[in-house]
């Protein structure tokens, strides 16, 4: 018996003009009679700004005799690989002696869990834990995280009652004074991700908007070569895999030939769509894409910063999403931020459907991955740092156990999850921000 299949290289690029393309894990990559490889394990943050109605996000019952709350009602589909995490904390975000700021603090310390310093300028705050992760995988991918916003950020100016727009507008910190930007355009994102160039000059930038062409036109060649030395299986995966980038770039120019004839008089920079729905969905299909290729594990992603006006006609709450949260108690404005929450809720379940449809080793992408969704904010309209709104969806590559609803004494700090989630990464870590502990329950243990 000749045994002469072949196996490429995982870390394998495509390279053409201005263009550079990761591919997904194929069969070709692992070695004849090689034993299957460990799941890559990713990671994901959804962060949902301005708090909740506690009362309609909490679910009923514990342990796996449950049931899902109108807030969390669309993810019945996924509730077998869901944990709902109750009685977390963050009470490095309350004043302590700082006054006003709670949205900035609740967004500022939700990956580090230290209290963030009240300045416009001097900033202060810790490693994020998203970040250490990225470090850690560093070597194994081309880009250590993606950092994804649908609002408009800055890094730069006072946004709430003194304290830097830096900490209500990114989720993630390399260092302690070093904020990374979250970026809501879809095309610069797409750069980032498959294209060779640096610059970031506009002229630059402008002209390889105007060609006539996609970006991956200049691998087809390189496509062709590489998809005549697979198998059926490979192609049928290389197939659905360029289908799919295909895609997202043609609605990133789809995008970009809206904005322009639409609002030729406004400086909109090109590639966000028109619409909150669609530039949601693109936003949520370059995460898909990073994974599938192994660019990133790691990635964060902002539905708004804090303090967010966003309003939302089209689901009947023309009001503003942060003024609407201090209802007050009224039951028709809290029935508009129950709506908004619902929302956010759907455009994420469609991500966790494209996850699960895609496949990955030997399961598919949600068994391999541990996304967290949360928001620093509780009470919306008391602006009170706990019980936080947290959840977990996805297998973790085996580590977690779903179907479950996890209820933690008052005040456990939101840190002894982040630092077990960790640990189940495969990244060793003692203590993280206010954390005192791990949980031994996440895997059904």
């Amino acid at each position: 018996m000749f045994v002469t299949k072949k196996s490429i290289s995982r870390r394998t690029l495509l390279r053409g003009a201005g263009t550079v393309v990761a591919l997904p894990l194929l069969d070709a990559m692992i070695p004849a009679f090689a034993a299957t490889p460990a799941p890559i394990r990713r990671f994901g943050v959804v962060y949902h700004p301005n708090g909740v109605i506690y009362d309609k996000w909490l679910p009923t019952g514990v342990g796996t005799n449950w049931e899902l709350s109108p807030v969390l009602k669309g993810l019945e589909p996924f509730k077998n690989q869901t944990i709902v995490v109750t009685g977390l904390s963050s009470d490095p975000a309350e004043p302590l002696g700082d006054g006003g700021g709670d949205h900035s603090r609740a967004c500022g310390c939700y990956l580090t869990g230290v209290h963030v310093k009240k300045s416009d300028s001097l900033l202060e705050n810790a490693v994020s834990m998203d970040q250490i992760l990225a470090k850690a995988f560093e070597k194994e991918t081309q880009l250590g995280s993606l950092q994804m916003t649908a609002d408009e950020g800055s890094l730069l100016g006072s946004c709430d009652l003194g304290y830097s727009c830096a900490y209500s507008s990114t989720l993630s910190w390399l260092t302690p004074t070093l904020p990374l930007m979250s970026e809501n355009n879809p095309r610069v994102l797409f750069e980032r991700m498959f294209g060779s160039s640096d610059s970031t000059d506009r002229g630059v930038r402008t002209a390889r908007l105007k060609q006539d062409r996609s970006l991956l036109d200049s691998v087809n060649d390189r496509v062709s070569q590489l998809q005549r030395k697979l198998g059926t299986a490979d192609n049928r995966k290389m197939d659905d895999y360029l289908t799919s980038l295909r895609d997202v770039e043609r609605r990133i120019q789809k995008a970009e030939e809206q904005s322009n004839r639409e609002l030729p008089d406004v400086a909109q920079p090109p590639g966000i769509p028109d619409t909150f729905e669609a530039h949601v969905r693109l936003l949520y299909d370059l995460q898909l894409l990073a994974f599938q290729s192994d660019l990133t594990r790691v990635t964060t992603f902002l539905y708004g910063r804090e303090q967010t006006g966003r309003p939302y006609p089209q689901i009947g709450v023309p009001d503003g999403h942060h003024p609407i949260t201090h209802h007050k108690g009224d039951p028709v404005a809290m029935d508009k931020c129950v709506k908004i929450q619902q929302h956010h809720i759907m455009l994420f379940t469609e991500y966790l459907a494209k996850l699960r449809n895609t496949q990955d080793g030997d399961g598919n992408l949600l068994d391999h991955s541990i996304l967290l969704f949360g928001s620093g904010i509780s009470n919306s309209d008391r602006h009170t740092h706990g019980p936080l709104p947290t959840f977990l969806v996805g297998g973790g590559g085996g580590t977690l156990k779903g179907g479950r609803h996890l209820v933690y004494p008052e005040h456990t700090p939101l840190t002894n999850l982040q630092l077990t989630l960790l640990n189940k990464l495969g990244v060793p870590a003692e203590k993280l921000g206010d954390s005192t502990g791990q949980f031994t329950d996440l895997s059904g243990v």
